[in-house]
């Protein structure tokens, strides 16, 4: 993109004279750039070789993390059952039993993955609609009846981002007036389906801004402009499958994603402070991912071992948890309390699951004896 002149009296990039012509120092980008790449790649040489099973479980992961975690940063919290559930039927992977339908959940899922697994499909504004649809299901942003499926009006007055009590609010960010819709999202929708020359990630990067800064509905642009960088990665990546989730990253990362887009809608046409700090988002999430596609290993290879083994549903059950990383110490009262069983019955699982190998007692001591599993590197 070529670089424009700035409009002196502009408070926001959308207002200068050359916007949308958004520019970066590519030099300044390219060594983090071809971190990010050669760990993308990385990342999908392991799970080409890890096996479909594991495959599967990784995408799982990672999917249920990135709707959670899209829908956290606006401080939305979805039931992680329900989101894990939803997002396992589409792709088809057995969990077991299955939490029931939540709509609303069903919906943010069924906008993650149309972004991902439908990369490919040229972005329109019918699509950006039905994303909308999806998300506001009764029509209502929190108690707020809002328009679905079409551009934000602007019939409450101008589009602003703000924060603090009604008295003393803070403007964090105004956008472009709801009249020069149609011709923004036109100039948005051309770019995004043309064939620009920009690394997927740089590209990625550039959708994620310029769609927030345009925040075309009345509710879920940041939601939105989060798919739009996916769909992105996922062309940039070659698969449908998602093994990482750059939501949880900008969650984790939360209060420095809001003030590095605050920090670039009020500058001017240079982007490459935003774009330094995507793509070093993205790395931390693609790293973020291998730790995940160890777990995901780890708990292929114990259940490899165990299948044989007679297990009852309480012990499956606690394995399972532990396995995906059970916080705090695994006690006979820990077990006893999250299967519903008496201590007695908990101890007996527990030293049943001692004698075959499958766990040990902790050398850490304490008032009341824990216990940790035991690994097939370690047995």
């Amino acid at each position: 993109m070529k670089s424009g002149e700035y409009r002196p009296d502009a408070r926001y990039i959308w207002q200068s004279h050359h916007w949308p012509a958004l520019h970066y120092d590519l030099p300044a980008l390219s060594e983090s750039l071809s971190q990010v790449i050669r760990a993308q790649g990385l990342l999908l040489g392991r799970m080409a070789d890890a096996g479909l099973a594991s495959r599967d479980r990784a995408a799982l992961s990672a999917l249920t993390e990135d709707v959670l975690k899209t829908s956290a940063i606006e401080g939305e919290q979805l039931n992680e059952d329900s989101v894990r559930s939803s997002v396992a039927r589409r792709l088809g992977v057995d969990i077991g039993a299955l939490a029931p339908t939540d709509r609303h959940v069903d919906g943010v899922v069924d906008m993650v993955l149309d972004a991902t697994g439908n990369c490919q499909m040229p972005l329109s504004a019918d699509r950006l609609y039905g994303w909308h649809a999806a998300l506001f299901p009764t029509g209502f942003g929190s108690l707020t009846r809002i328009r679905v499926g079409a551009w934000r009006n602007d019939a409450s007055g101008a589009m602003q981002v703000v924060s603090g009590p009604v008295q003393r609010q803070r403007v964090h960010f105004e956008a472009p007036p709801a009249q020069q819709l149609d011709l923004e999202m036109a100039r948005f929708l051309d770019w995004a389906n043309a064939p620009t020359g920009e690394a997927a990630v740089i590209k990625a990067g550039l959708a994620h801004l310029w769609f927030v800064t345009l925040h075309p509905f009345d509710d879920g642009n940041g939601r939105i402009a989060r798919a739009v960088g996916d769909l992105f990665l996922a062309r940039g990546d070659g698969s449908p499958q998602r093994f990482y989730s750059l939501s949880s990253q900008i969650q984790r990362e939360r209060k420095g994603y809001y003030e590095i887009l605050e920090r670039t809608q009020r500058g001017n046409l240079d982007v490459t402070a935003w774009l330094a700090w995507f793509i070093t988002a993205l790395q931390r999430a693609v790293d973020s991912a291998h730790h995940t596609l160890d777990s995901v290993l780890l708990k292929s290879t114990f259940w490899q071992r165990w299948a044989q083994t007679p297990l009852n549903d309480r012990q499956v059950s606690m394995l399972n948890r532990v396995l995906d990383g059970f916080e705090g110490r695994l006690t006979s009262g820990q077990w006893a309390k999250l299967t519903k069983c008496s201590s007695d019955t908990a101890l007996r699982d527990i030293q049943h699951l001692v004698s075959l190998g499958a766990l040990r007692k902790t050398e850490d001591g304490g008032r009341s004896t824990a216990y940790e599993l035991v690994s097939s590197r370690s047995a």
